[in-house]
């Protein structure tokens, strides 16, 4: 296998480094950050109650659903106040991680 190298500048902390980088650090995937009105599966589970309904307000630490993963029934909790947009799963459904629940606006 071969392995290419690309020069490359590494800033930390205001000081910069020559370094080289991998290929598969340059085609990684970049970093996005989290939607907080997007509600998403933090574990693989089973989704046991749906506590809210589309159109529903909510306020943040309001129990928005039940998913079940590993034995253990975790709540999920609102992280904001909003309005339920849409919600994409149903009860009994078995999602993945990452897997996205349900939308606030």
């Amino acid at each position: 296998m071969k392995r290419t190298e690309t020069p490359g500048i590494l800033n930390i902390n205001s000081s910069l480094y020559k370094t080289r980088l991998s290929a598969r650090f340059l085609n990684r995937k970049p970093y996005k950050p989290a939607d907080p009105k997007m509600i998403k599966s933090f574990i693989p589970g089973t989704v046991l109650d749906i506590l809210v309904k589309k159109g529903q307000i909510v306020k943040k630490g309001d129990d928005l659903m039940i998913l079940d993963a590993m034995k253990m029934q975790n709540k999920l909790k609102c992280s904001s106040e909003g309005t339920v947009k849409k919600i994409f799963v149903n009860k009994g459904d078995k999602v993945s991680k990452g897997t996205d629940l349900l939308e606030l606006e």
